[in-house]
């Protein structure tokens, strides 16, 4: 038996998809600080606009201002940006530190299995880079971070008490 259409013998319209200008299906529900979709009408916390072209330094600092505040999924979808906009030897590092940022995002929501996988594989993403230091990137003290998380969680964290720093004390360096 054929599964029937949301709309099919009933007088109801079917229900709009949300869409971006492209056409490309998307969830404008708004959204919590750890990314989680609330009812329509409530209010959330404004999401990253996604596309956005930022210089690595640009995407580090608002990243690490995203994380401190405690909304790594917000911090993700940033550096998401800077991984899909990269050059090909920088992507790994960025897709790395994107998978970090939602690591933390899980181990937030409680959700340790998940957090700790994601937290381990951008652990290995980044590890190649951490004899060139990109941009100041502290890749081993965010390795030894990712690791250590992973190893000790057992319920929900604080994303802010949790925030790594992403780069060296110096801070970001403009290679762009």
């Amino acid at each position: 038996m054929a599964a029937r259409a949301p709309d099919e013998g009933t007088d109801e319209a079917p229900a709009a998809r949300d869409r971006d200008p492209e056409g490309r299906a998307r969830n404008a529900r708004p959204r919590d600080g750890l990314g989680r979709p609330l009812p329509y009408g409530t209010p959330g916390v404004a999401r990253q606009p996604e596309g956005v072209e930022r210089s690595p330094r640009e995407a580090l600092t608002e990243a690490q201002d995203l994380l401190d505040r405690g909304l790594p999924f917000h911090a993700h979808e940033v550096l998401e940006d800077a991984w899909k906009m990269s050059p090909e030897p920088e992507r790994q590092l960025w897709r790395g530190l994107a998978q970090l940022a939602v690591g933390l995002t899980h181990a937030a929501r409680g959700n340790t299995k998940g957090g700790a996988a994601l937290l381990l594989r951008g652990a290995g993403a980044i590890a190649p880079y951490a004899d060139t230091v990109p941009y100041d990137i502290d890749v081993p003290g965010l390795a030894d971070w990712a690791r250590d998380l992973a190893d000790r969680l057992d319920g929900p964290v604080a994303a802010a008490g949790n925030a790594p720093r992403l780069c060296t004390a110096k801070g970001p360096q403009a290679a762009d």
